[in-house]
């Protein structure tokens, strides 16, 4: 775990159980997230939740879905996060506009919930290929 201290993590993956088939349900969810699970676990990492809520597809080419639409990160690094923006803008050609900061790790629970409109859109749509847009009023 030493060769990890002080490292970025960025935090990918949601607590999916499909033990009863589908759509999956999570095994973690509204106290305690997978993200904060794995902050806790190593706690010299600095873990950022990002890219959960999106098909694997427009995490790294978010131009497949036309339009704006946003990413959303959080974790307790403010550092961290700023740097996986940049990260995330650079190597996948997100809009730095389009990642929204929900804020400390805890958040993650709330992009690992959205899972389960996620799947269901996804049935709606007939493609994983979408993601959703946040419209802020003035």
């Amino acid at each position: 775990m030493e060769n990890l201290r002080g490292k970025i993590l960025m935090q990918v993956g949601n607590p999916l159980d499909t033990s009863r088939g589908m759509p999956p349900t999570l095994i973690i969810c509204n106290t305690d997230s997978l993200g904060e699970q794995v902050q806790r676990e190593f706690p010299d990492v600095r873990v950022v939740k990002a890219l959960n809520t999106v098909n694997c597809d427009i995490m790294i080419a978010p131009s497949r879905v036309p339009g704006d639409h946003d990413l959303f990160i959080c974790g307790d690094d403010a550092a961290a996060k700023r740097e996986v923006t940049d990260w995330l803008c650079e190597w996948f050609g997100w809009k730095p506009d389009n990642i929204v900061d929900l804020g400390d790790i805890t958040n993650a629970r709330g992009t690992e919930m959205f899972l389960a409109l996620w799947v269901r859109l996804w049935g709606a749509l007939g493609t994983p290929h979408f993601n959703i847009h946040v419209v802020r009023g003035q």
